[in-house]
């Protein structure tokens, strides 16, 4: 294929997992993009349901046509205690992947500047004023892309920042008896045997006879899948729920970590969702985390003037900006890492005795530094204060 074949583009997303739609579909909502052929290429068409994004909110947002179910009140427990959570002002709120991709999918395909096409991403290849991606099938080009296919070597390669995987394997069941509260989450119970790990069981119920049942751990290395399927039945039958089926099943590994994916970025190549750190590192939510980024990132390319003729007019490098949950998220890690089996200490302190809408706004990385010390020092204070030594010294 000679050059004059090769199809050119404004901005290319290599990769159309959560992070990427949700920026496309905000671009396409800010109508300052509508002189901008935009391409999506993935080799994923996104026609199955294979994950389930939960996030707490106390606002409307874009996304509630597609929330599947909310709660106003979650359950927290370990071997020694429950706690159930009011949760108010917020709401926790379920997406399931299909619903989410159809939504922006239909939304995206009014706009005739913006192309999706089911191709398997093989080369990128950035020059001084274009960047080159090839594809099973085709070649492109274009002025920027944003890249969401993560690459496990960049973080694994390396020593100084610890790499653990948020990694699960959920059953959507349904059984014949009433055994769930519709009206209350699971959000973490630690009670399930830990085997040296922090392992807890996630509970999502949409009605009293069908949930997501969800074995998760936070470690460095995955199990068998037998073993998380066999922990999701001994769990089940703990609860008296012998007679049930499996209407769906998902599974999958996220990883958590504060390994620093923006200094991948270049002058028009931008790493985007997990592959650009966009995954909340000490807990492994996504959804909150991404629809924050996305935003900041369509009001970026908005103030910047984008022109492929004037070399680092809009440069992909000066997007992102550490702050100091990073650091907090960095502590936790370090902690896990070392002793894997204190994630049931460290967050039941938290949730023991702590105001859940303040957990909540902390980890939304919304909190002033009163409110900051006001949760960390509900933490153990020993397996910290090591950590800050560590990492200080590290």
């Amino acid at each position: 294929m000679n050059s004059s074949q090769i199809k050119h583009f404004d901005y290319i997303f290599t990769g159309t997992g959560l992070a990427a739609l949700m920026t496309v579909y905000k671009m396409a909502l800010s109508g300052k993009f509508a002189d901008k052929s935009i391409l999506l290429l993935d080799e994923n068409q996104k026609k199955s349901n294979d994950r389930t994004w939960c996030f707490w909110a106390k606002e409307e947002t874009i996304w509630d046509s597609v929330i599947s179910k909310r709660w106003d009140s979650a359950l927290f427990a370990n071997e020694d205690f429950k706690r159930n959570l009011a949760l108010k002002p917020y709401q926790y709120n379920q997406i399931r992947g299909l619903d989410f991709y159809n939504f922006v999918f239909e939304e995206v395909s009014k706009y005739s500047n913006i192309i999706f096409l089911n191709e398997k991403v093989t080369d990128i290849n950035e020059l001084e004023t274009h960047v080159f991606v090839g594809t099973e099938a085709n070649r492109y080009t274009c002025d920027y892309l944003f890249n969401s296919i993560y690459t496990k070597t960049f973080a694994l390669s390396q020593t100084k920042y610890p790499v653990l995987q948020q990694h699960f394997v959920g059953w959507f069941v349904k059984t014949e008896n009433e055994n769930f509260n519709p009206e209350e989450a699971t959000f973490m119970d630690f009670s399930v045997e830990q085997k040296g790990n922090t392992r807890f069981m996630y509970v999502l119920p949409t009605s009293k006879s069908e949930a997501l049942v969800e074995y998760t751990l936070f470690s460095e290395n995955l199990l068998p899948k037998e073993e998380y399927e066999n922990e999701i039945q001994i769990y089940l039958e703990q609860f008296g729920v012998l007679q049930y089926e499996i209407i769906e099943k998902e599974q999958g590994s996220i990883p958590m970590t504060c390994y620093p994916f923006w200094e991948k970025n270049t002058k028009r190549v931008l790493n985007i969702g997990t592959a650009g750190g966009w995954t909340k590192a000490s807990t492994g939510y996504t959804f909150r985390n991404s629809d924050k980024k996305s935003s900041e990132l369509v009001k970026f390319l908005e103030r910047k003037t984008p022109s492929p003729k004037v070399s680092g007019s809009l440069r992909m490098t000066k997007f992102y900006k550490k702050n100091r949950f990073w650091f907090y998220d960095l502590l936790l890690l370090d902690i896990l890492h070392r002793h894997n089996e204190s994630g049931s200490g460290v967050f039941s302190s938290l949730f023991r005795n702590g105001n859940p809408a303040l957990i909540f706004k902390f980890l939304d990385e919304e909190t002033n530094l009163i409110e900051d010390l006001q949760v960390i020092l509900k933490c153990p204070k020993v397996p910290f204060i090591k950590a800050l030594f560590g990492v200080i010294f590290r």
